[in-house]
């Protein structure tokens, strides 16, 4: 390696600055990230599980994954990153070969999947769906291959979000500004189903296909889903049916419809509790929702009874409700679980606000904020990387956090770059041996 003569020069305040051209990279800890991956074999199931590449290609999948996942493990937050700010700087790790961003983009656009249309029998309406089930299944292939899935009684939390943008092909949305609806589902801290829709197309929309297809992808990587937790956009007569075919337990928040209502001025017992520091009512009722749906169906199949359990609390305007003549404001939950108690059961499904922060996490530490291309399909192909990201930084941030003082499993990834990505290092050669130097004084690795 030739390094060029080291300049010292003087500014107008007399200190001295010494200015080199040396190869030192601020991304140290990189190093020791892309390792625990090759160590468990990421590359090789990169390369192995995806479509062969042309013999005279200058870069492997690994290489395009490998710089992909690097971006927001180094502080970037957009593709174009790798050549502004990370690619002069993380390309002596030797794992890897770190390819342009338009390289990068290129290859994701090859692995992408026509978008599929549906027209709406009722509205007329064109939905748009973007199902990429390979790249579904390589991201559930890496959490197991990393020891993600460690619960025996395993919870699925599905949930859709809003990514605004102004892509040539995004609709408008509930929200009345364009973008994407993708849907995901989450075990534990792992996204483990990404499956986008266009931005006109909400969250219940032929929901029971996405989630079939969720289900039926898990089940054929071996993974049974014990309980399903989802907000009111579930509470639909086909997303239930579908989900009581996977899943022992269910509990999903229930609109106040008719049927609900209805339910509701039938409670005869309420109890004060206290949940999440506020003092409330909760009771519960046996009901059979849906009635309406029923009828509208062409085959009249017999209707299931749920267990409702609700909470009111006393609305601050004083406003009586219509149906039930009390002026309360009504929050329910509809579940096929008769075991637990009212309380319980609110507590348990209050904690899917957890997974909800994920959104939060994704688009601010994982770049789904900045989606980089004109097409739905193809930027399904980047929010399914980008999350297979998020699961790489849970298992490397545990795993790292056991031997670092300075680290915790808590850690947004900012935290993590700032105490262990960004670590001045270099390589040097040395009697024939490659030797990593680190100029920082942290613990052992």
């Amino acid at each position: 390696m030739v390094f060029s003569p080291i300049l010292v020069m003087l500014t107008n305040t007399g200190m001295k600055i010494v200015k080199s051209l040396q190869q030192i990279t601020p991304y140290g800890g990189l190093t020791f990230a892309i390792e625990e991956l090759e160590k468990k074999g990421v590359g090789k199931l990169v390369n192995t599980f995806l479509p062969d590449l042309p013999t005279q290609a200058c870069y492997s999948w690994k290489d395009i994954f490998y710089s992909i996942w690097s971006i927001p493990l180094c502080g970037g937050d957009c593709i174009e990153d790798l050549n502004i700010n990370l690619r002069k700087y993380i390309k002596c790790i030797p794992f890897f070969n770190v390819p342009s961003a338009d390289s990068v983009l290129r290859r994701m656009k090859d692995l992408s999947r026509p978008t599929r249309r549906i027209m709406s029998k009722y509205s007329g309406k064109e939905h748009q769906f973007s199902i990429h089930m390979a790249l579904n299944k390589l991201n559930i292939k890496l959490i197991k291959m990393l020891g993600g899935i460690k619960s025996k009684n395993i919870i699925l939390d599905y949930d859709n979000t809003i990514l605004k943008t102004d892509k040539a092909d995004a609709r408008k949305t509930y929200i009345k500004e364009n973008g994407y609806n993708p849907g995901v589902g989450i075990i534990d801290d792992q996204i483990v189903y990404v499956e986008n829709r266009n931005g006109n197309s909400d969250a219940q929309t032929y929901q029971e296909r996405t989630i079939s297809r969720m289900f039926k992808l898990l089940k054929s990587e071996g993974i049974k889903v014990n309980i399903f937790r989802a907000d009111s956009a579930s509470y639909v007569l086909q997303v239930i049916e579908t989900v009581q075919r996977f899943v022992d337990r269910f509990y999903i928040r229930a609109r106040n419809d008719q049927s609900v209502t209805n339910a509701i001025v039938n409670i005869q017992s309420w109890e004060k509790v206290v949940l999440n520091n506020e003092e409330v009512l909760i009771g519960s009722i046996t009901y059979k929702p849906f009635q309406r749906a029923r009828c509208l169906r062409k085959k009249k199949r017999q209707l299931s009874n749920y267990r409702l359990v609700v909470i009111k609390v006393p609305r601050k305007d004083g406003q009586l409700n219509f149906f039930t003549k009390e002026a309360f404001v009504y929050r329910s939950i509809i579940t096929n679980d008769y075991e637990i108690s009212d309380i319980e059961v609110f507590k348990f499904y209050n904690q899917r606000g957890g997974k909800e922060r994920e959104f939060d996490v994704m688009k601010n530490d994982f770049c789904w904020g900045s989606i980089p291309f004109s097409n739905l399909n193809e930027n399904t192909v980047f929010l399914i990387l980008t999350a297979m990201a998020r699961n790489i930084y849970s298992y490397l941030i545990n795993i790292f956090s056991s031997g670092n003082k300075l680290l915790k499993s808590t850690f947004r990834v900012k935290k993590f770059i700032f105490r262990f990505i960004i670590m001045p290092a270099k390589w040097t050669k040395r009697s024939r041996q490659d030797i990593f130097n680190i100029y920082n004084s942290i613990p052992d690795i």
